[in-house]
């Protein structure tokens, strides 16, 4: 079970029962949703916080779908031209995103128990 916590700040932190967070290492291959390649697999590894009063709507909304750190994506699709919306799946369901709405999600490419094994082992 995962509880979303938002403060008035607009800061987001996910936490796991027994009230421990979630700690999603953030190696060195981070990157906005919208710039991963079609077909590959990634992890969430949380979002893109410094945003405009207008977009914490938006954050809200990614967070309730499923944007949560720690899950697995994968683009499936882009439009043509200009490859806006994409197709995003996460689980089994798909959704569409705008680009700037997918460049909100950083995400990584290293799972996050293999990252937490990296750190143990620095």
């Amino acid at each position: 079970m995962r509880t979303i916590l938002i403060s008035a700040g607009g800061d987001v932190v996910s936490q796991q029962t027994k009230n421990t967070q979630t700690a999603v290492a953030h190696s060195g291959d981070d990157c906005g949703l919208a710039d991963v390649p079609l077909h590959t697999d990634v992890w969430v590894c949380g979002l893109q916080l410094e945003v405009a009063a207008q977009e914490h709507d938006v954050l809200l909304r990614l967070l309730e779908i499923g944007f949560l750190p720690g899950e697995r994506l994968r683009v499936v699709a882009r439009s043509l031209p200009g490859g806006d919306p994409i197709a995003v799946r996460v689980g089994s369901t798909t959704f569409a995103l705008r680009r700037r709405e997918a460049a909100l999600i950083r995400v990584t490419t290293t799972a996050p128990v293999q990252a937490a094994l990296q750190e143990l082992a620095a």
